[in-house]
Parts: C-alpha cells; sequence; structure tokens
C-alpha cells in the first residue's frame, strides 16, 4: 500500500500582509537591503493599491503632497502635488511593476490567523483565498503587517432615527454605486472630515446642489495644487536632487505648522479663520461654520487644493449647514433647529471602522494575543510578540514619511539576527505595571471610538509613537537597533513574560 504524503508547507522568510502603500514599500526596502530574502506579499482583495482602489467615489484625493506622500526613493514626476486616487494608484503599481514586486503578490488572500512557535522559531499563518474559499497554511519567519488601519468591507454609519423612512438613497463613500447618476440631484453630505470636503466640490458640477450637513466644523486651509518651489527645483536639477529637496522642503514645512498650532493654538486658529474669511463671501458666517471648538490639529487640517471647497461655495451650488438631526424624514432629515433638509441623495462620509492587523487573530506558543494589553515599541513592534512588526504612519504629516523610517530600521533589525545567529526577538516591558497611555494622540471620532481595543504607548522612548519625522530619523534610520528592553534567543527559547529579569538582552 502507498502511503501518500502531504504536501510541505511552503516556508517564507518574510510574509507582508497588504499590497497598498506601506505593503509595496517594505517589499522595495527589504529587496534593497536583504536581497537574499525570500518573501510574498498577501492581498486580501483582488487588485493592489489598498485604500486608493478601494474608494471610488468623485475627487477621491489625498490630502498630503505626494513629494512627502509618495515614496523617498521614487520621485514624484506629475505637476500635481495633491493628486487624486488614479494618479496615486498608477504611480503605486508603476513602483511594484518597476521593482519586481507585483511578482511577489499573491491576490485574493486574506490571513486569518498567525501562530507563533517558540521552539521552531516560525510563525504558521492560516490563509483563506476570498476567490474560492479554500484555505491554505504557510510558515515564516518574519510577519510584517502593512494591512492598514482600518475595515475595508464597512464604514463607520452611525444610529440616524427614521433613516428607514427617508425614500432616496443613502450612500456610504467606502461602499460607492459605480453606476451612481447624481445629475440634477439634491445632494446632502452628512460629514465634515477629509472625504466630505472632497465629496461637495468634486459632485457640483452634476449635482442640482450639494449641501454638507456637521455637528461641528472642521479646520479647512486652501492649500496650492501645484507646487511652484518644485516645479522650478525639477528644472534646474536632476529629477532624484530635486525629489529630495522639495521633500525636505515639505517636511519642514509641515513640521513648522503643526508645531505652530500646538505652541501658539490661538495665534493659528485667529490666522486659519483670516485665511477662511478671504476665501468666502463678503458676510458669510465663518465662525458658524469653520470655527471648531478644538485647537488646530488635535484633529487633522483638511486640505483643500486651489480652495475648491470655498469657490463652490461662493458660487452657490454648495452650501454648508452646522446642526445636528434629530430624523430622517421622507423627504430628507429633520434638523434639531427645526430646518429640514431635502434631498435625493443622502451620503454618510461619517468615517472609518477602525482595526488592527487586517482583523486577524495572534497567538504565542498557544495563548492567544489581546492587543489591547501590548504596548508599541519604536511605533513598530509590540511587546511579547515575536518577530511581528507593522507599520503606522504619522497622524500629523505623511504617512508614508514614517513607513519609510520603519522599514529601513526593520530590514536592519533582521539583518542583525542574521549575522549573529539569532532566530527571533521580541520587546519585553522593563516592568509590568510601566505606565502607559493611548497608542495615538489625536482626537478623530475612528481613532476614539477604538482606543479601548488598541494597544497602547509608554511615557517616553522607546515605548512611544513618536510624530516626529526628523527625530525618528535619527532613531530609525542613524540609531543603535539593539536596546535594553529587546529581547533577543535563539529557537527553543520559550518568550519570557515582562517580569522575567534573567533573560538579557543581545551584547552590543
Amino acid at each position: 500500500m502507498t502511503v501518500q504524503q502531504s504536501p510541505a508547507i511552503e516556508h517564507l522568510d518574510v510574509l507582508i500582509i497588504g499590497a497598498g502603500l506601506s505593503g509595496i514599500g517594505a517589499a522595495y526596502y527589504l529587496q534593497r537591503d536583504l536581497p537574499g530574502k525570500r518573501y510574498a506579499i498577501l492581498e486580501g482583495r483582488a487588485a493592489s493599491g489598498g485604500t486608493w482602489d478601494l474608494f471610488r467615489y468623485p475627487g477621491i484625493r489625498s490630502d498630503s503632497d505626494l513629494y512627502t506622500f509618495g515614496y523617498e526613493f521614487k520621485p514624484w514626476r506629475s505637476d500635481e502635488a495633491i493628486a487624486d486616487a488614479a494618479q496615486i494608484l498608477d504611480y503605486l503599481r508603476e513602483t511594484a511593476h518597476e521593482n519586481g514586486i507585483d511578482r511577489h503578490i499573491r491576490y485574493q488572500h486574506k490571513v486569518k490567523s498567525a501562530d507563533w512557535c517558540s521552539k521552531s522559531a516560525r510563525w504558521t499563518v492560516t490563509v483563506e483565498r476570498t476567490d474560492t474559499g479554500e484555505e491554505q497554511r504557510l510558515t515564516c519567519t518574519w510577519l510584517f503587517s502593512a494591512a492598514g488601519y482600518y475595515r475595508y468591507d464597512e464604514g463607520f454609519t452611525p444610529r440616524f432615527e427614521g433613516i428607514e423612512q427617508f425614500a432616496g438613497q443613502v450612500i456610504h463613500p467606502q461602499q460607492w454605486p459605480e453606476d451612481l447618476d447624481y445629475s440634477g440631484k439634491r445632494v446632502l453630505v452628512i460629514g465634515s472630515g477629509a472625504t466630505a470636503v472632497t465629496l461637495v466640490p468634486a459632485m457640483t458640477p452634476k449635482a442640482a446642489h450639494v449641501t454638507m450637513l456637521q455637528r461641528t466644523p472642521t479646520y479647512v486651509m486652501n492649500i496650492p495644487q501645484k507646487d511652484p518651489i518644485a516645479l522650478l527645483l525639477r528644472r534646474l536639477l536632476p529629477a532624484k536632487q530635486a525629489h529630495q529637496l522639495t521633500r525636505y522642503k515639505n517636511v519642514l514645512l509641515t513640521r513648522g505648522i503643526w508645531l505652530l498650532c500646538q505652541k501658539y493654538p490661538r495665534f493659528a486658529r485667529r490666522l486659519i479663520r483670516f485665511l477662511n474669511k478671504r476665501e468666502l463671501p463678503e458676510g458669510y458666517p465663518v465662525d458658524e461654520h469653520f470655527n471648531p471648538p478644538y485647537n488646530p490639529w488635535d484633529q487633522r487640517l483638511c486640505a483643500v487644493p486651489d480652495g475648491d471647497l470655498f469657490k463652490c461655495i461662493s458660487e452657490g451650488s454648495a452650501d454648508i449647514v452646522t446642526d445636528r438631526i434629530r430624523t430622517f424624514t421622507p423627504r430628507g432629515v429633520a434638523l434639531e433647529s427645526g430646518k429640514e433638509l431635502e434631498a435625493d441623495i443622502v451620503i454618510t462620509a461619517t468615517g472609518l471602522n477602525l482595526q488592527l492587523f487586517g482583523g486577524m487573530q495572534i497567538a504565542v506558543d498557544g495563548e492567544p494575543v489581546d492587543f489591547a494589553s501590548k504596548v508599541a515599541f519604536k511605533g513598530m513592534m509590540l511587546d511579547g510578540l515575536p518577530n511581528f512588526a507593522f507599520a503606522v504612519g504619522y497622524t500629523n504629516a505623511s504617512w508614508t514619511l514614517k513607513v519609510g523610517l520603519l522599514c529601513e530600521h526593520f530590514c536592519r533589525l533582521v539583518g542583525y539576527l542574521d549575522e549573529h545567529g539569532y532566530a527571533f526577538c521580541y520587546p519585553q516591558l522593563p516592568s509590568p505595571d510601566m505606565p502607559t497611555r493611548p497608542l495615538l494622540d489625536f482626537g478623530a471620532g475612528y481613532v476614539q471610538r477604538a482606543l479601548p481595543m488598541l494597544p497602547r504607548q509608554g511615557m517616553g522612548a522607546p515605548w512611544l509613537m513618536s510624530m516626529n519625522y526628523l527625530e525618528d530619523a535619527k532613531v530609525l534610520r542613524r540609531g543603535p537597533v539593539l536596546d535594553p528592553n529587546l529581547r533577543f534567543a535563539v529557537a527553543g527559547t520559550p518568550v519570557f513574560p515582562a517580569d522575567n529579569a534573567s533573560f538579557q538582552p543581545a551584547p552590543a
């Protein structure tokens, strides 16, 4: 009788989760700095691009300039500094193709769980094929989550009283219908964040009228669609040098604006109000619609390229109403002020549902991991999780600035383990009762709703989620890989809890 052997499970050195901005960037640095490593990118959807392929609503764009939102290693060549989703997707996919990264992407592979075994020093990863429903397993030495920070299958919509009686369409931007025809329709956009201020000017050319209904105002800033200094540098210098100088200039500019808002919030508020008033019609109620109850940069500032939102308000094709919804009606929404807003289409631009690591379940040596009990280390690892890294970008600057630095540090760390004969490493808290605070100091609703489920950060380095690019460049790019809180081990060594002081870090 012939004994049929089960096929060997594929093993990879690094498994990257997500083929968006972070995942493609991580693959580039891995190929550049550790060219001998075998890796794959698992993408749950049928296409690359992440956010920029998922969202299909009119006008979708980045609110960061592409000189910093793009990769440091690939110059942004478009004349427009603020780019739409199609331009960003072309840029991402061109990057993947030019570097052979696209050959490593496995589409419709959704990671369900990952289990670490200290004995073998490997992760066993369970993957679902979203096209066939088939379940697969593979192993890897390192797991790198580039899966973003929100649920792709579901946006956030609060409970609206009476919404079932509304006779028109209700749409969330995350599930935008491809065949939606809003020509000549009255459109009501509920929300005041980046999605809302993008949708309103984008829809006015076809809609009969667009109203943005906000519960509280947001800080909105007019920024130029094109960067004249960047265009000048591109004419005078080679593309790479021009890109580097523009990138550094914009890093300093963005950092300066953020520091101004932090140190002098009253002055920053008055300055933004002055600039808004200058863009709007004479007598417009600026303080009613553009004067938030919080300080600038407590939440992210909304950028409007070439003042497009202000222009459509001035032209009368759009307006803003600041009020609270009492209930939906068959014709629209009734507000607490007693006013009713009639609409044919209501768009709930009410935010995201935050989700870490693509929603996968993680266990270490058979013990399920509760992410809420973990603390972030250098903004890229979690205490007690061996050979696990993740990418989370800045909330006060371009996301990609942080991702690039994290990927460089990650590659240096993996290289150190190889060079010194270690199988794995993990951060270890100096004390199980080390003081901590929420992972993100950010007032956005989607963050505040999710804080109880998120890991935490400490009160000082290296347990901080730093939001300072210049400081991170020193620590992550040029600083040492070794840290007293980072444990290095060979296969078979158990993962020690935070209160075990007998296990020493690797020698310098």
